[in-house]
């Protein structure tokens, strides 16, 4: 969690071994990544960027598909069982309705749950999500809230990146704190968020209230 440019993306790019790091190491589970090979690493890990962009008409379905692409096993590529996992895939995510269209003809949040269809199709312990409601309306970031929930109740670790406090104050069980592209607090949600942590991150501009027995941060308007 953090503001833009506090430097939640780059930490993903680093963990994703897009970006070198030049001191530390980062581990997934017991193994050091430092000379892990990318077909390891997306056997791991599944990414799902804020923005990606597409130069050709893809079809839904064959993006979904190429979450699939490290498990090949075969010289006649995809299996059967690959594009049951993907059907599986679309239908979790409520998109089996959308996997004969062009990847093109969709609104941004469409094509948003895609790519987290195919990292759920990419069957890695990890996904890592960059601002996932970022380009979801209203009733879909619910929905994919619920659909995370649902993934992270089945045993998979979920890390999102945002700088909504709401998102990590009702979704998440530990919390990362970034500011001036350093972390400033780490915990699980309920040691770390608090008004003070709110004033230092984001200035005098917010509050926790309680609403219906849930807390909620609130602008200060």
């Amino acid at each position: 969690m953090g503001t833009n440019g506090s430097g939640k993306s780059t930490f993903f790019n680093c963990c994703m071994k897009f970006l070198h790091i030049k001191g530390g190491e980062i581990y997934v589970g017991s193994q050091n990544t430092k000379h892990k090979s990318p077909a390891w690493m997306a056997k791991k890990i599944a990414y799902v960027a804020q923005h990606t962009e597409l130069h050709f008409p893809f079809f839904v379905r064959d993006i979904v598909l190429m979450g699939r692409s490290t498990h090949v096993k075969s010289l006649f590529g995809f299996s059967k069982d690959d594009k049951r996992v993907i059907s599986e895939a679309m239908e979790f995510i409520g998109i089996s309705h959308l996997a004969d269209e062009k990847m093109n003809e969709l609104s941004g949040g469409q094509r948003q749950l895609v790519f987290i269809a195919r990292a759920l199709a990419q069957d890695t312990p990890l996904i890592l999500l960059d601002e996932p409601t970022s380009a979801l309306d209203f009733k879909n970031q619910i929905t994919l809230w619920k659909i995370l929930k649902k993934i992270a109740a089945g045993g998979k670790t979920i890390v999102i990146c945002t700088h909504e406090p709401n998102h990590i104050l009702w979704f998440c069980d530990e919390v990362i704190v970034f500011k001036g592209r350093r972390i400033v607090s780490k915990g699980s949600v309920a040691q770390v968020l608090n008004d003070e942590l709110l004033a230092k991150i984001y200035g005098d501009v917010c509050t926790f209230e309680r609403l219906a027995q849930k807390e909620v941060i609130l602008p200060k308007l």
